[in-house]
C-alpha cells in the first residue's frame, strides 16, 4: 500500500515520522508512507482517525465505507465481498475498531450476513483511551422489523445490537427484538426512521464515532438528508456488469453535494480515498 495524497513533503519523508499520519509527537517511527508496502494497522488508524470535535449540529460524526466496481456496481451477485481485497478489509476492519456504533439496513443485514463485531486487541488501548466499549455497536435501521432475531447478531453481540424504528412499528417485533437481547430506539414518527434522527438519537446515547456500511439505500437516504459527513470509498479494478445498484441509491438531491479529497491510498490496482463534506 502506498499513499498518493497528500504526499510527503520532503521534510516529513526525510524525518523518521511522517507529520501527516499522525499529529501525536510520540507517534512511533515509520517508512515513508508513499513506499509500496504492508501498512501496519495504527498507521491506518491515523489516516481514518475521527475529528477531535464531531459535527456541531448533531454532536456526531458520521462517515460511510463502501465499495464500488470502475463501472459504478456495489456489489455482485447480491454482496460486496467479491469486490473486495485484502487491503480493503484491512481497512473495513480499522474502521470498525474506530467506530462507537456502526449502522447498517436491515436488507444489508439479510444479504450479507451480518454478525456481532468481535474486539480486537488492535484497538484494545487506543479503544480504552477514548473510553469506547470493547466493540463497536451495531446499529440496524429498520422500519418493519422483518429480521431473524435468533441470528448471533441479536442473541451473541459483545455489546447489545442496536434497533432503529418508527414510534408505531409492529409491536409483536418490538416485543421480539427486546426478548432477543436487542436494543429498541425510536428515530421517527409512525412507522417511518427519519434518517435525520438517526445520529442525534445515537449520539444521545453517547455514541457520536458513527459509521455506516450502507447498504446503497440507506446510504442514499443519509445522503439526501444531508447528515453524511464523510465517504469512505474503495474503487475496485474491476467491471461488474449486470444492474447492481449504485452505492448511493435513494431519493433525488436538489443539487449534488461537493466533498473534498482528505486522503488517498493505493494497493494491487485497488484505491482507497477518503472524502470529508464541505
Amino acid at each position: 500500500m502506498r499513499r498518493l495524497f497528500p504526499l510527503e513533503s520532503p521534510a516529513s519523508s526525510s524525518s523518521s515520522a511522517s507529520p501527516s499520519l499522525s499529529t501525536s509527537p510520540s507517534a512511533p517511527a515509520r517508512a515513508s508512507a508513499q513506499e509500496d508496502r504492508t501498512w501496519e494497522l495504527d498507521e491506518l488508524a491515523e489516516v481514518y482517525a475521527y475529528p477531535e470535535e464531531p459535527g456541531p449540529a448533531r454532536h456526531a460524526w458520521l462517515r460511510a465505507n463502501m465499495v464500488s466496481s470502475l463501472d459504478g456496481a456495489a456489489h455482485h451477485d447480491g454482496r460486496s465481498q467479491p469486490l473486495s481485497s485484502d487491503a480493503d478489509m484491512r481497512i473495513f476492519g480499522t474502521l470498525r475498531g474506530l467506530a462507537d456504533a456502526v449502522v447498517v439496513g436491515a436488507e444489508t443485514v439479510r444479504q450479507e450476513g451480518y454478525r456481532p463485531a468481535r474486539a480486537r486487541e488492535a484497538f484494545a488501548a487506543r479503544r480504552a483511551a477514548l473510553g469506547q466499549g470493547p466493540a463497536p455497536a451495531i446499529a440496524v435501521v429498520s422500519a418493519g422489523l422483518d429480521l431473524d432475531f435468533s441470528l448471533p447478531l441479536f442473541t451473541e453481540p459483545l455489546v447489545p445490537t442496536l434497533v432503529l424504528t418508527g414510534e408505531d412499528a409492529p409491536g409483536d417485533r418490538v416485543a421480539a427484538a427486546r426478548e432477543a437481547g436487542a436494543e429498541v430506539l425510536v428515530a421517527g414518527e409512525g412507522r417511518r426512521v427519519d434518517p435525520e434522527r438517526v445520529p442525534q438519537v445515537l449520539a444521545e446515547r453517547g455514541l457520536t464515532r458513527l459509521l455506516t456500511e450502507g447498504g446503497p439505500r440507506l446510504l442514499g437516504q443519509f445522503a439526501a438528508a444531508g447528515v453524511l459527513d464523510e465517504l469512505c470509498l474503495t474503487l475496485a479494478p474491476m467491471v461488474a456488469g449486470g444492474t447492481a445498484a449504485r452505492i448511493v441509491n435513494g431519493p433525488d438531491m436538489p443539487l449534488p453535494e461537493r466533498f473534498v479529497l482528505a486522503s488517498l491510498l493505493e494497493e494491487a490496482g485497488f484505491l482507497f480515498s477518503r472524502y470529508h463534506r464541505i
